[in-house]
């Protein structure tokens, strides 16, 4: 195949420049003046860039792998590489008698429901981590896909129902440790854990991986330096970020320690907020110590995504639930009782919102926006003012107005920038990756898939921050540095054939619509993308205009001490 009459943007940074790019055997073979006639297939890239296909380090995409072949919201957006298994959430190792487990780790933490998981994961075909990956290979695959291998389940493959409750001993050690190194040797990309609060099973309780001490981190980091390869990945604890400084400073002084010592190359997320600039030092000080350290960020902030066909966070208030819990039309009548609407705005002044989980919580009508097709969007506490009303009879009012169809999005407080010039500190620092999109977790309340087209949209075009040849590094070739990627990121004679070719005056997010199409009915949030004319996997058009072509190439990559291919 040819794709003539692009401006090549190749990855690197550098200027773009006019080319067509030759493809065979899923490599590209050559980068010039193409003489016409020998291709078997040519696709005309007139007025648009052809850049490399866009590579995202922290998704959630374990369990949509077995029923979604084309790895949406993903690959609508650009991405044709996906990191998975992050914050210590996987699917092996374990047997089918620890199924259970497995989900009560997942459920609530990603919001990812049991019963779409149960209905979508029919077999369960593995026990150890090597096994699942032989699984993996053999399902079909429109996009790459990167594996690591979850604290969270190695704790409960190795100590059972105790992992929730108990400190590992030696044995339960040697048990995760055996296990963590044959799966690095079958290809794992990495080990992931978590650390945070807002990580619970169903019942509340933390989910396995919380219950690790810190010597359990450092054994089973060291298990990594041993196989010579491999990310360490984790989501911070809360006292990196506390206001207590000797907390805050002994927090982050052992995670640099921890990259030190071990040699490992360590990651995590990172947003804008109480104490990022502390962890920020942190990870230059443990660089310029000889570790290997960076943050993934964002490049709009984390937010949930709220509607009333949906959740929102007024759902849990007594005065709210039972009105909530009626068919949309009955609640359309309740809305429209001029009584029963002051009832419900007033009781959204009170307490009792959710605290934790990773679910909306209480609203912050400043941090919460009415989302539209033009950005930025407006805040509901603006629209409110400028309309004279409260803030939830706008939204209301709104969600009336479209059939329950309009979407708000509640940026998370603890994560929302004080400031774009703040924001855009952290997405230019060299210590950073723009990558945490947590796609395939959060279906029915986040959607930040879109984060590398919104990238391009709002922070390229719109806001002129960074200039296209920055942005398309930003989402390629940094991540393929970061995650030690071969042959992938860059648009190189020789490289493997990932590209796309889009309108740069043109690519952007489109809104998202909440529609059922999960394993056993389950809602989730479905966002495409406007301006990416053709996604190209190993050299064989996957989507064109967003629409899938019937092209399935893509691949489980492996890890090894030569890098991942």
């Amino acid at each position: 195949m040819v794709i003539r009459n692009g401006e090549v943007v190749d990855g690197s940074g550098r200027d773009r420049y006019h080319a067509d790019i030759g493809i065979s055997g899923g490599r590209i073979t050559e980068i010039g003046r193409i003489a016409r006639g020998g291709a078997r297939a040519e696709l005309d890239a007139e007025g648009q860039v052809v850049t490399p296909g866009f590579i995202d380090g922290h998704t959630h995409m374990d369990a949509q792998l077995f029923w979604d072949p084309l790895g949406t919201c993903s690959c609508w957006h650009g991405v044709t590489t996906v990191v998975m298994g992050n914050c210590g959430f996987t699917l092996a190792p374990a047997p089918i008698e620890q199924r259970s487990y497995v989900l009560r780790n997942l459920e609530r933490s990603e919001d990812i429901p049991a019963e779409v998981m149960a209905a979508g994961i029919p077999d369960w075909g593995w026990t150890t981590f090597r096994e699942y990956l032989d699984v993996l290979d053999g399902l079909p695959k429109g996009i790459n896909y990167l594996s690591q291998i979850g604290h969270s389940a190695l704790r409960t493959y190795a100590m059972g129902e105790r992992a929730f409750t108990e400190a590992a001993g030696e044995d339960d050690l040697r048990a995760m440790e055996s296990e963590l190194a044959d799966a690095l040797a079958a290809g794992a990309t990495g080990l992931t854990t978590s650390r945070s609060p807002n990580h619970l099973t169903p019942d509340g309780k933390p989910v396995a991986s919380r219950m690790a001490t810190w010597a359990e981190v450092q054994r089973l980091v060291g298990t990594l330096g041993s196989a010579g390869h491999g990310m360490f990945q984790l989501a911070l604890e809360p006292e990196t970020r506390s206001p207590d400084p000797d907390l805050r400073r002994e927090a982050n002084r052992r995670l640099a320690a921890l990259a030190v010592e071990s040699g490992v190359p360590m990651t995590f997320g990172l947003f804008p907020g109480p104490g990022w600039q502390d962890v920020m030092a942190t990870i230059e000080g443990a660089t310029a110590a000889g570790g290997r350290m960076f943050a993934q960020t964002h490049s709009r902030g984390a937010s949930h995504i709220l509607t009333f066909r949906s959740r929102l966070h007024f759902d849990v208030l007594p005065e709210w639930a039972p009105i909530r819990a009626l068919p949309l039309e009955e609640q359309r009548k309740a809305f429209e009782d001029p009584e029963t609407l002051r009832r419900l705005v007033a009781a959204t002044e009170g307490e009792g919102y959710n605290t934790a989980g990773g679910r909306p919580t209480s609203p912050d009508y400043d941090l919460m926006h009415v989302v539209t097709e033009q950005l930025p969007n407006p805040t509901v506490a603006d629209m409110a003012a400028a309309q004279g009303l409260h803030p939830v009879e706008l939204m209301v009012k709104l969600a009336l107005e479209t059939n329950f169809e309009q979407l708000f999005a509640q940026f998370v407080k603890e994560v929302r920038p004080a400031s774009e010039a703040e924001h855009l500190e952290l997405l230019r620092h060299p210590n950073t990756v723009m990558t945490f999109s947590d796609s395939g977790a959060h279906v029915s309340q986040m959607m930040d898939s879109s984060i590398h087209t919104h990238l391009l949209a709002y922070w390229v075009r719109t806001r002129a921050a960074f200039t296209l040849e920055e942005g398309v590094r930003m989402v390629s070739h940094v991540p393929a540095q970061a995650w030690n990627v071969r042959d992938r990121g860059l648009l190189r004679e020789g490289y493997i054939a990932d590209v796309n070719v889009f309108d740069p005056q043109r690519i952007a997010p489109d809104v998202p619509l909440l529609v059922a199409d999960l394993p056993a009915g389950g809602k989730r949030l479905k966002q495409k993308s406007t301006g990416i004319s053709a996604t190209v996997v190993a050299g064989e058009v996957f989507l064109r205009d967003g629409e899938h072509t019937g092209a399935l190439p893509g691949r489980l990559l492996r890890s090894s001490r030569g890098g991942v291919c």
